[in-house]
């Protein structure tokens, strides 16, 4: 149901305040605001005035923009305020019982290792074990525990076969006049953009615009766009302007200037009641075992030990992930995502609520720590990190996890992949589908994990710059079919699935921003 706009206005306006109520932020501002009566400058009689002078020329009124437009960038327009709480999830009936039989799913497969294993989903270590894990804390990595009966919930291919077998009820037997002729694995009809939509979408992507992660830009020396570049965002920074730092991200970040920028954006300020907030994820970490901690431990070694770049972080990501698995703050993301947080019990006190443990929503770790790991590059102190990382996954990552229609969800992801090359590579894409090798089959691994692990580290983080700045993942669904046109001559040659693979295994020297480039502002369309 849609709403007028100025009902739609007040309705967000409504909510933002209520969200802000009981923050941090709002009891500072109080305590500003009592503090500021006893400056001279304050007088009775223009008393609301004058605090509000004061505030903004204390860089208060700035922190509370950005504290607002980072609501607004998380949660979605409001729905009618008659709308059921669960079409604020996910508005198709079928996507969200999709979605419920996928979680139901992935608990049976934990309870069954459970019961397999015969260890419980969670229970309270010993303290002789509290206190020994609290000693190798910093260096987790150490430890070489017999993991071998452990295994992955799912791997992104069962996840894909979920995907490949979703169907809109209300069209029987593909009825949908204009989706008859998509010929890709994904068979929902979502609306998806097109290359002119996407170059409207994306236009400071464009040819002649400066661009960090371009060397060689025919209109823009780039020694003169960076020096330029890097000047501004020291100014950006200076300001401390959430919307201004995302706009400036758009052409990339300066790598000495990115954590800092990144953090402006997602409005993370690592105050202490945040480090607080951490030290009480890692002492429940402490505490409680959980049967997830044996999957992150094994998925970590299997991700980081291969890994050249990521393996000097495998004690970070071990701290994240395991606070992230009791981090309840996350739960509130439920509200607006199709996804239910699983819940269970502490041993032999099932229903109990104070005993339930919520699971996290997704135990594919993998694509967790991957998600993680690059990150790491960036910051350095554990609470700051988390915070981070804990942001980008309740903005960015949780829509790669779960199934929803939502335009930067994995679904439209694939659907917008297979759309781009079956209308602007079609003999490529023909030729792939006719040798049993589908584009998708090879390229949801990369979306699935935002292109870490394939991507060379600084090409990723200029791929997650364009994350941040348009606040949206469809550039991953453009950057895979931009490898696929990049690659087309030699796909044009293969004769196998195995084959196609083989010419797309190594990402690792590839240019992401000439790609994207090309694929957006070169295309004949």
């Amino acid at each position: 149901a849609m709403l007028d706009p100025d009902r739609g206005l007040s309705l967000t306006i409504a909510r933002v305040v209520q969200r802000l109520q009981g923050s941090s932020l709002h009891s500072q501002l109080e305590r500003q605001a009592r503090v500021s009566l006893h400056k001279p400058e304050i007088k009775l009689e223009s008393l609301k005035e004058d605090i509000k002078d004061f505030l903004k020329t204390s860089g208060w009124e700035k922190k509370l923009q950005n504290a607002v437009y980072s609501e607004l960038n998380v949660f979605p327009s409001p729905c009618h305020p008659a709308a059921p709480p669960e079409h604020i999830k996910e508005p198709l009936a079928y996507m969200r019982k999709a979605q419920g039989s996928w979680e139901k799913r992935i608990l049976k497969s934990l309870n069954s290792m459970c019961t397999e294993l015969s260890i419980p989903l969670a229970q309270k270590r010993p303290v002789t074990e509290q206190k020994e894990l609290l000693n190798k804390w910093n260096e987790m990595g150490t430890d070489e525990p017999d993991l071998s009966l452990f295994r992955p919930v799912y791997a992104p291919k069962d996840f894909l076969e979920v995907l490949m077998n979703l169907r809109n009820p209300n069209y029987e037997n593909g009825e949908q006049p204009s989706f008859r002729n998509h010929l890709g694995l994904i068979q929902v009809p979502l609306k998806v953009k097109d290359i002119p939509e996407l170059k409207e979408d994306f236009s400071e992507l464009g040819l002649s615009i400066g661009q960090l992660g371009i060397d060689d830009s025919a209109q823009v020396p780039p020694e003169f766009f960076e020096n330029e570049h890097v000047r501004v965002g020291q100014k950006v920074l200076a300001e401390q302007d959430s919307a201004a730092a995302q706009q400036y991200v758009r052409q990339g970040c300066p790598t000495a200037l990115r954590a800092d920028l990144w953090a402006l954006i997602l409005n993370i300020s690592n105050q202490p009641e945040d480090i607080l907030y951490y030290e009480q994820l890692k002492s429940n970490v402490i505490q409680h075992d959980l049967l997830v901690d044996s999957l992150i431990y094994k998925d970590v070694k299997l991700t980081a030990s291969n890994d050249d770049y990521y393996f000097v972080f495998e004690d970070y990501l071990y701290q994240v992930l395991l606070c992230f698995s009791r981090d309840t703050s996350v739960l509130e993301h439920f509200t607006y995502s199709s996804a239910t947080p699983p819940k269970s019990y502490i041993q032999g006190k099932l229903g109990m609520e104070e005993y339930a443990v919520f699971y996290p929503p997704n135990v594919n770790y993998n694509s967790f720590i991957l998600s993680v790991a690059p990150l790491c590059f960036l910051y350095h102190e554990p609470s700051k990190l988390y915070q981070i990382f804990r942001e980008m996954y309740v903005r960015f990552f949780f829509r790669l996890h779960s199934i929803s229609s939502h335009p930067s969800g994995i679904v439209s992801l694939c659907l917008l992949f297979e759309t781009l090359l079956q209308t602007h590579l079609p003999q490529l894409f023909y030729h792939l589908r006719e040798i049993g090798a589908q584009p998708l089959r090879i390229s949801f691994k990369w979306m699935v994990r935002a292109f870490s692990g394939y991507l060379a580290t600084d090409q990723l983080l200029l791929l997650w710059d364009r994350i941040l700045g348009y606040n949206s993942l469809e550039i991953l669904a453009v950057l895979a079919a931009a490898v696929f046109a990049f690659r087309a001559v030699n796909l044009m040659e293969v004769t196998s699935l195995a084959a196609a693979e083989a010419v797309l295994a190594d990402l690792s020297t590839l240019k992401v921003m000439p790609l994207l480039q090309i694929f957006l502002f070169a295309t004949v369309t």
